[in-house]
């Protein structure tokens, strides 16, 4: 019998959340050979798939592509036969029981389990606790959700998007192929604060109006106006924005409730060591649901494919192979794809300074800028310029000291400038 297989005993490998993350802890047991029980417990009905298309390309006019099924990462037969996994589709884990280690399911079933990587991602904050009860309304986070603003899109709708972040502006770059009136509300002054700082979020923001997109900053939506169906949004300071599709936007929290009172430790997250250990025997944590300390970056809770896809694995097998357990650091690293433009940031935007390397925010043109904090560049973001994105990481990943990534980045902003 491996190491691995020693671990879990007679109980399976079990993994809460039909995810990337789920998918990748999942892979990665098999991988590092283990041979015995896998049970994969996910919410929805869907085997794992990717979640950035459902506002990008397939929300987008011409595509067609995963409006009946979603971009599954891989298929029945690759996950149940090939990885040889039980797959638990439709019925959420409604509690944890660290004691008899074993998994509460909602029909009322328990799985146990010998390790247990936890991948339950996050859900959608409602700003509006009448939402539901108007059709037109949608959240953005699963496939359905994508169907269903599609199929407003395709009537011709009005749109108002609620929150101006990455999602929201995705959203807002995918009605527009449809030649949709759209309307983009954000509650703070500057958008995407917390994604980019306060400089590129000022920046970027131009993208949207250049676009033909009305976006609204310190506005904040009051209520929903309608009748069986949404028909407008009105703002605190009494404007009627007319409205046949309002797509909320405003964030997620981690999907944590099921775990209360089972002795994880849970503040923005399960909160987990570097390893990825919640400090509870045989339970890990990997994806949008963790809170662990970053390296250089400190603690963070990261919302992001490459981390949830990295965490996976990690935890899967720190999860089996506990005596060899490794530390999980990374520089973050998120893209976004809106009206053609591919925005780009590695790093952390809390700066105390900004400055541009290359200039020309808008529609076709490139940008690149640089983070300091204290002597040290700690974050980048670039526009239209994918080949910098990963130098610029392996850059900020060093911790690279503010004149030496000012000098660096100059010259590559020359050499490019000399290549046109």
């Amino acid at each position: 019998m491996s190491t691995v297989d020693r671990v879990t005993g007679a109980a399976p490998f079990v993994v809460v959340g039909s995810s990337l993350a789920g998918l990748r802890a999942v892979e990665a047991a098999r991988q590092v050979g283990y041979s015995g029980e896998i049970v994969l417990i996910g919410t929805e009905h869907h085997l794992p798939y990717d979640r950035p298309p459902l506002s990008k390309k397939l929300l987008e006019k011409g595509s067609s592509d995963g409006r009946v099924t979603p971009p599954h990462f891989r298929d029945a037969g690759y996950v149940q036969d090939g990885l040889q996994v039980t797959v638990r589709s439709g019925v959420p884990a409604v509690a944890l029981d660290t004691d008899g280690r074993c998994v509460i399911l909602a029909d009322g079933s328990a799985v146990r389990y010998g390790c247990l990587v936890i991948a339950t991602g996050a859900r959608p904050r409602q700003p509006f606790d009448s939402a539901g009860q108007l059709s037109g309304v949608h959240d953005f986070r699963v496939h359905e959700d994508s169907q269903a603003v599609r199929a407003g899109l395709e009537r011709g709708a009005r749109v108002a998007i609620i929150g101006a972040g990455l999602i929201g502006s995705e959203v807002a770059s995918s009605a527009r192929t449809w030649d949709a009136e759209v309307t983009l509300v954000e509650a703070q002054e500057v958008p995407l604060v917390r994604a980019l700082g306060a400089t590129v979020g000022s920046a970027v923001a131009d993208l949207h109006e250049e676009n033909g997109v009305r976006l609204l900053l310190g506005a904040c939506v009051a209520s929903l106006e309608g009748v069986g169906a949404v028909e407008a949004i009105r703002l605190d300071v009494g404007t009627r924005i007319a409205s046949d599709l309002v797509v909320t936007a405003i964030g997620v929290d981690p999907e944590t409730d099921w775990l209360r009172g089972s002795g994880l430790q849970l503040d923005n997250g399960i909160v987990c060591d570097a390893n990825l250990w919640t400090g509870v025997p045989g339970v890990f944590a990997a994806g949008d649901v963790v809170s662990w300390p970053n390296g250089q970056f400190g603690r963070q809770r990261l919302e992001t494919w490459t981390s949830a896809a990295e965490q996976g694995a990690v935890a899967a097998k720190n999860a089996l192979d506990p005596a060899t357990a490794r530390a999980y650091t990374t520089t973050p690293y998120f893209w976004s794809d809106w009206y053609g433009n591919r925005l780009q940031f590695v790093g952390s935007p809390v700066a105390d300074e900004v400055q541009w390397i290359e200039g020309g925010v808008g529609q076709g043109r490139r940008a690149v800028a640089l983070y300091r904090r204290a002597d040290r560049c700690v974050g980048a973001f670039a526009l239209n310029a994918p080949g910098e994105t990963m130098k610029l990481r392996a850059l900020v990943g060093r911790g690279t000291s503010w004149p030496e990534a000012i000098v660096f980045a100059e010259s590559r902003a020359r050499s490019y400038l000399a290549r046109q």
